[in-house]
């Protein structure tokens, strides 16, 4: 299954499994906790199994997903966007100024490699000596790449009770982001129709 870092990164607010929303960046350790987690993902922007956050990173992250969330809700709309924050999103010329501000900290350059024995490839060099510094603007490159990219026009937000997550459909027909929410989503849907049903005076549900 493919993985965006834009995404996990938004999907650090997501459902508790108790009726609540959990937010993964919430303190430092969880911030050094989720940046160690996508060490794989993250590899091309900055060597993440040696960063441990401070209070200042983790604020950093928090407000650069802050304006990719707000982006995502911007990208589903008219559809609604994810219930966790809808209440609190930026504005779309915030957000973008947020994110390509972030994104511009960090100068990165193009890079050709070429074995003998090989064929070239490309690669982008940073000369930033701060990892906070290139994390924070290589998880904004990653944000840039995935809203400007195919991917964008199959972000949705789960409608699933309770579910919080932004997700990439996999085909046209796909409403959740797991089975598990379609299984959650299918069952209220049936309490709602019998409930409804039993109801006096009331029409069924087309």
């Amino acid at each position: 299954m493919e993985r965006w870092p834009a995404l996990e990164l938004a999907s650090t607010i997501r459902h508790d499994g108790e009726g609540g929303v959990a937010d993964d960046l919430a303190t430092v350790p969880g911030t050094t906790r989720w940046i160690q987690e996508q060490g794989e993902l993250l590899a091309g922007l900055v060597p993440t199994g040696g960063v441990a956050a401070d209070e200042s990173l983790r604020l950093e992250i928090v407000g650069l997903r802050q304006a990719v969330r707000s982006l995502f809700a911007w990208a589903v709309s008219p559809a609604p966007p994810s219930r966790a924050d809808a209440h609190r999103l930026m504005t779309v010329d915030r957000a973008l100024a947020h994110l390509n501000r972030c994104a511009a900290r960090d100068t990165v350059a193009p890079q050709l490699d070429w074995p003998a024995d090989g064929v070239p490839s490309a690669r982008w060099v940073s000369a930033e000596k701060d990892p906070y510094v290139r994390l924070v603007a290589g998880l904004a490159r990653a944000a840039i790449d995935f809203l400007s990219g195919p991917q964008r026009a199959r972000l949705c937000a789960c409608t699933a009770p309770r579910c919080v997550r932004y997700f990439v459909k996999s085909h046209g027909r796909q409403e959740w982001c797991k089975p598990s929410c379609g299984n959650r989503a299918r069952a209220a849907r049936h309490y709602r129709r019998h409930r409804t049903a039993a109801e006096p005076g009331t029409a069924p549900p087309e």
